[in-house]
């Protein structure tokens, strides 16, 4: 065992470093002895591997592309820290469920290595960049013409132009998509193998992202889109949108095989119609039929409930519709009488479908519906009971004005949050996507929570223990806002405020509800080594100075430290005394970050590792600005000399 040198994250990136990266690491064949990419070499390998390759030239392209994959390569600048007093809290201290404060793209690379193919859905609602909406540009990383033009391999002219955009604050196309593409190639490694990715969007950059998402999870792996029906306003000069797409996409279609189903809209309001034609006339199946009819064709063509409408019979079972019975063709022939005429039943062209036994018995058991005489081809009755379930629909109707009513009157005030999303329809969506007990829901633009809110009511009603993860940016509401004067100066305060008031909701209308109703809170700080952002380059981007840290600090280190080495943010930290000396263990890891780290502390630890048989890190962590040289060597050689004498393996990693 040597004690290793290491500075977290990254130093040098360019557009294409981690691509690279993970070339060489998979076919190093294909690297000359300089490391330069021998492209044909690796065309070889796949052409032995019976791989057919497309020639399809076309691809989405942009002003600011090569920067964008730039931007999913480079390291986050920021460090994490805890909101402790919320978190200790006592429905926040055992919560799985997170809520992030800072720009989305810098909380997604600090959880790539401890949630890597940990997520199962991610559900988003960026910016529709309206032109309206606040979109602005935001992701600056103050580089000069010149070292823009370097890393990410374009020339001079367009490296300014992209600055230009990021300077100003843009809100055309091509700053949008140079926005979406780090976030969601960075998001993509997120996504377990069956994982899903849903994103709300409108027109104005529909066309744009669908292909944006062909380049980055697979134009394969397209899984379709749901248009959403959520306004009848009738404001624009030439065609009036009142609809909304949401589009999906998998991980891998190898390993998600699509069966995702829905509860029929609809039947709730079908059952109690029902109900009441069965108080009104009994057993007379005849006048309850009458009656439905009537009451079916009172909805309009684009009522969900006019699905159902050919359920419109009734037996002592339930409600039902008159089924085919024959098969195309090689159908089974005999004869069927007629309960009332006693005659044979006409025949269907292609035969019966089921054999003349199980005929015998459908009729037996009151499966058979027959027509007014022999002269009607029976009918075999398919129940509404058995048939709720169908494939999820592409066309999905919701007034917009639900999720902006149940805001209201959770915050006892409109005009809050503008479009929130509905809670319901998220709901259905991620029950029709079959989210299942315990996995881990996303969403990196969270506004109002309508996520959070959703995942706590499916919690509830389905005795589900399913986990958000919600980040969103302190972006300033206006003065002359509703939220500004209601006191929320910014939409995180906002979010926050959903997830405490949507929890409190169903704690005091389900009192015996024991489920996880909390959350914890981390936010991105400036990395407080640095004095100003210019010094924030990629040349001298290390982690810390030689300095005393604060309280907060050592707890943001350690925070930061723990996410990186691949601990979940909920994962807790022990405290380990080490006579006085206080020490951190998470996940199997030793983290030693105080300073004065004595003799007395080193000989401490050795004993606990020699006594304590649950005592067992594999990894000592320790921070070296705190730990002078001599220091340094006296723990290593202790260490070394004490995994070789247990043969075991304990690696020693000195950080700054």
């Amino acid at each position: 065992m040597d004690m290793q040198k290491e500075t977290i994250f990254s130093e040098v990136e360019t557009a294409n470093s981690k691509q690279i990266a993970f070339l060489k690491a998979n076919f190093p064949q294909c690297f000359d002895k300089n490391g330069a990419f021998i492209q044909e070499k690796l065309l070889e390998i796949i052409k032995s591997s019976d791989v057919e390759l497309s020639k399809e030239s076309y691809s989405l392209n942009w002003l600011g592309k090569s920067y964008a994959r730039l931007l999913a390569n480079l390291p986050p600048k920021t460090l994490l820290s805890e909101d402790k007093d919320h978190n200790q809290r006592e429905d926040n201290k055992n919560s799985q469920n997170l809520l992030i404060k800072g720009d989305n793209l810098e909380v997604l690379k600090h959880m790539v290595n401890a949630y890597s193919e940990k997520v199962k859905m991610i559900y988003i609602d960026p910016p529709y960049n309206t032109g309206s909406d606040g979109f602005v540009y935001n992701d600056d990383r103050k580089f000069t013409p010149e070292q823009l033009s370097e890393l990410a391999g374009i020339d001079l002219d367009e490296a300014t132009r992209i600055l230009d955009f990021t300077v100003k604050g843009s809100s055309s196309h091509s700053a949008w998509l140079t926005f979406m593409y780090p976030r969601l190639y960075v998001a993509r490694e997120l996504l377990k193998d069956d994982g899903i990715i849903c994103i709300s969007i409108d027109e104005n950059e529909h066309s744009n992202l669908k292909i944006l998402c062909d380049e980055v999870f697979g134009e394969f792996n397209f899984a379709g889109e749901i248009v959403w029906k959520n306004s009848s306003k009738n404001d624009q000069a030439y065609i009036s949108i009142q609809h909304e797409y949401l589009l999906f996409y998998v991980k891998s279609k190898e390993h998600n095989s699509g069966q995702w189903s829905e509860k029929k809209e609809g039947l709730d309001e079908i059952y109690k119609a029902f109900d009441g034609f069965r108080k009104k006339h009994g057993d007379n199946w005849a006048a309850i039929h009458k009656d439905a009819l009537e009451w079916f064709n009172q909805f309009p063509a684009s009522n969900p409930i006019t699905n159902s409408k050919h359920y419109n019979w009734m037996d002592e079972r339930g409600i039902y519709f008159p089924d085919n019975i024959s098969k195309p063709a090689n159908g089974y022939y005999y004869e069927i009488e007629h309960p009332i005429t006693k005659k044979p039943c006409k025949k269907p062209a292609g035969g019966w479908r089921f054999i003349e036994e199980t005929m015998k018995h459908k009729i037996s058991e009151n499966r058979i519906h027959f027509g007014k005489d022999h002269t009607v081809v029976p009918n075999n009755k398919t129940y509404l009971k058995d048939t709720e379930y169908q494939s999820l629909t592409s066309i999905k109707f919701k007034d917009g004005r639900v999720a902006s009513n149940m805001l209201k009157n959770l915050f006892g005030q409109k005009d809050i949050f503008t479009n929130p999303k509905d809670v319901g329809l998220l709901s259905e969506i991620f029950k029709a996507l079959n989210i299942e007990h315990r996995d881990i829901v996303l969403d990196f633009f969270a506004g109002s929570a309508s996520t959070a809110h959703a995942i706590y009511n499916m919690n509830c009603n389905e005795e589900k223990e399913l986990k958000f993860i919600c980040i969103q940016l302190p972006e300033e509401t206006k003065e002359k806002s509703e939220a500004y004067k209601a006191g929320y100066k910014n939409i995180f305060e906002i979010t926050k405020a959903r997830l405490l008031k949507s929890s409190e909701k169903i704690k005091n209308e389900n009192p015996d509800y024991r489920g996880d109703l909390g959350f914890k809170i981390f936010e991105t700080v400036n990395d407080f080594r640095a004095k100003n952002e210019s010094e924030l380059t990629l040349s001298n981007l290390t982690f810390f100075d030689d300095v005393v840290l604060t309280p907060e600090q050592y707890d943001t280190l350690l925070t930061t430290w723990c996410v990186y080495d691949g601990s979940l943010l909920t994962t807790p930290i022990e405290d380990v005394d080490l006579n006085g000396y206080k020490a951190h263990l998470c996940d199997g890891r030793l983290y030693l970050i105080a300073p004065n780290f004595t003799s007395e502390a080193l000989k401490a630890l050795l004993q606990k590792l020699d006594s304590d048989k649950d005592f067992a890190p594999n990894k000592v962590v320790f921070y070296g600005s705190n730990f002078e040289s001599a220091k340094q060597m006296e723990l290593n050689e202790a260490l070394k000399s004490y995994a070789n004498k247990k043969s075991i393996d304990l690696d020693l990693v000195v950080r700054n």
